[in-house]
């Protein structure tokens, strides 16, 4: 599996390019503040062809270049039918604190081919195979992406921002749930194997091992640590 990614726009939002190999079909992770430019380099660079899109969540750092790229390619774009109405409504979302200042640079709504994710199933996009797990806490349509292992190569997790080296997506924002986050962490990141590489939705990559054994949140739910974590969260 080949995997190109880069940090986009104000908020230094992790985007990814997933295929099987360079110069074949790929999926698109999260295009998100001023990411299309960041997409066609890698494109290009890289040979790939994109074939969908794919949504963690519907904040805007997240998801304000899905309809520049579905459109100019005729490709469609997948999120949680709970954040669906961020696609349009990125304001209500996020506040208008947050909203405000970008409405007049962002193109919002809903690509023309717009399809639904569910827990559980299971995305067959340019030879790859992409679990979905509902994770809410961060939004209520948060999920995640997990590949399985392959021979020489270890699993991996999209974790958007629900899961961070080191923390968590925060919960203050509309839709936000703490007590949904742990029991998502608890569900969705816990049962994983160690060696599982997490690539969030902001920062460095990491492996649920290292988390594991650091992250407090993780601790918390894992029942190591009762205290109430302070780790810096990232994001919007």
């Amino acid at each position: 599996m080949f995997i190109a990614g880069f940090p986009a726009g104000a908020w230094g939002t992790n985007c990814y390019l997933v295929a099987p190999g360079p110069g074949e079909e790929c999926v698109i992770v999260d295009p998100g503040h001023q990411a299309t430019a960041g997409v066609e380099e890698a494109v290009r660079e890289h040979g790939l062809k994109p074939v969908a899109v794919v949504l963690t969540h519907g904040h805007i750092d997240h998801v304000a270049s899905v309809m520049p790229i579905c459109g100019a390619r005729g490709i469609p774009a997948w999120i949680h039918p709970e954040d669906r109405y961020m696609l349009a409504d990125p304001e209500r979302a996020l506040g208008r604190a947050f909203g405000a200042q970008l409405m007049g640079e962002l193109t919002v709504g809903e690509p023309d081919d717009l399809r639904i994710l569910e827990d559980g199933s299971v995305l067959e996009l340019a030879g790859l195979r992409l679990t979905v797990d509902h994770a809410p806490g961060h939004t209520g349509g948060s999920v995640t992406f997990r590949t399985p292992a392959a021979p020489e190569l270890p699993p991996v997790l999209f974790s958007g921002d629900l899961l961070f080296a080191g923390s968590v997506g925060r919960t203050d924002l509309p839709g936000g749930d703490h007590d949904a986050l742990l029991k998502s962490l608890a569900r969705v990141c816990l049962p994983l194997q160690d060696e599982t590489v997490v690539l969030s939705g902001h920062g460095p990559q990491t492996t649920i091992g290292r988390e594991r054994a650091s992250n407090p949140y993780l601790l918390q739910v894992a029942g190591a640590d009762s205290a109430e974590p302070g780790a810096v969260r990232r994001g919007i």
